[in-house]
C-alpha cells in the first residue's frame, strides 16, 4: 500500500511498544522503591508532618484531590460514554467513536484490575503500620499474613488508578489526532502522579503502591488497543506528520 509523502501509515506494528517492556520495567521499579524508598521516602513525610498525618484530612488533599478527583475521572468516564452513544450511529463521527470505546474499555478495566488487586494482595497503609502512626506490623507482599492483622487493601493504590488509568488518552489521539497521543498521555501520567502524591500526603500510601497502578493501568492500556488491532485486519489510523 502506498502512502503520500506527507502522512504515514500506522500498522499495528508501529504502535508504542510499551506492553511489557514499560510494564515490566515499571514494576521493577515498584520492587525496588518498596525495597528501598517506601519507608524512608513515608518516614520524611511522616516527620514533616510533626510524626503525624496532620494532612490526612486535609481540605486540599482529602476533599479537593481525592473526592474531587475521584469525582472528576468518575465524571471524565461518564461525558466520554455519553458522547459516544450519542453519536455511535453517525456516520461523520465513527473515526473517533471506536477509538472511544476502546478508551472508555480501558479506562474501566484498568480500574477493575487495580481494586481486584487490593482486594487480593491485603497490604496495609502506612498510616495503619507501627511507626507511622498505626499499630500493625509490615508484612510485605506474597509475605504470610496472620488471620489476626485483618485483610486490608491499599495495594495498588485505587486512586492514583483513577488517573493513570487515563494514559489511555495515548491509543485514543494516537488514531484519532496523533499529534496529541503524547498529549493525552502526559494528561493521564499527570492525572496520576497528582492523585498519588496526595495520598502519600495523607499517609493512605506507599511510592511502590502509585509505580505499581501505573504498571498495571498501561498494561490494560496496551492490551486493549493491542486486541483491538488483531481484531482489525485492515490499516488503523494514519498519523499526519
Amino acid at each position: 500500500m502506498s502512502a503520500s509523502p506527507t502522512s504515514l501509515t500506522v500498522v499495528p506494528e508501529q504502535r508504542l511498544p510499551g506492553l511489557l517492556p514499560v510494564s515490566v520495567i515499571l514494576l521493577v521499579a515498584a520492587w525496588l522503591a518498596a525495597q528501598s524508598l517506601d519507608h524512608a521516602w513515608a518516614s520524611w513525610l511522616f516527620h514533616q508532618q510533626g510524626d503525624a498525618w496532620s494532612l490526612k484530612n486535609s481540605v486540599v488533599l482529602e476533599t479537593l484531590l481525592h473526592r474531587g478527583g475521584r469525582l472528576l475521572s468518575q465524571l471524565a468516564w461518564a461525558g466520554v460514554l455519553a458522547a459516544t452513544l450519542w453519536h455511535w450511529r453517525t456516520p461523520s463521527a465513527q473515526r473517533w467513536t471506536r477509538p472511544a470505546a476502546r478508551l472508555l474499555v480501558a479506562v474501566l478495566a484498568s480500574t477493575a484490575v487495580v481494586a481486584w488487586l487490593k482486594a487480593t494482595t491485603h497490604m496495609d497503609c502506612p498510616w495503619d503500620l507501627a511507626g507511622f502512626g498505626g499499630d500493625r506490623p509490615f508484612v510485605a507482599l506474597f509475605e504470610h499474613r496472620p488471620a489476626g492483622l485483618g485483610a486490608p487493601g491499599c495495594f495498588p493504590a485505587a486512586h492514583a488508578a483513577g488517573g493513570y488509568a487515563w494514559v489511555a488518552l495515548y491509543f485514543f489521539f494516537l488514531a484519532v489526532a496523533p499529534c496529541w497521543r503524547h498529549v493525552g498521555l502526559a494528561a493521564g501520567l499527570l492525572a496520576g502522579l497528582v492523585f498519588g502524591l496526595a495520598q502519600q500526603l495523607r499517609g493512605a500510601h506507599f511510592l511502590s503502591h502509585d509505580i505499581a497502578s501505573l504498571a498495571v493501568c498501561w498494561a490494560v492500556a496496551c492490551s486493549v488497543d493491542r486486541l483491538a488491532a488483531w481484531r482489525r485486519p485492515g490499516v488503523d489510523t494514519e498519523a499526519h506528520a
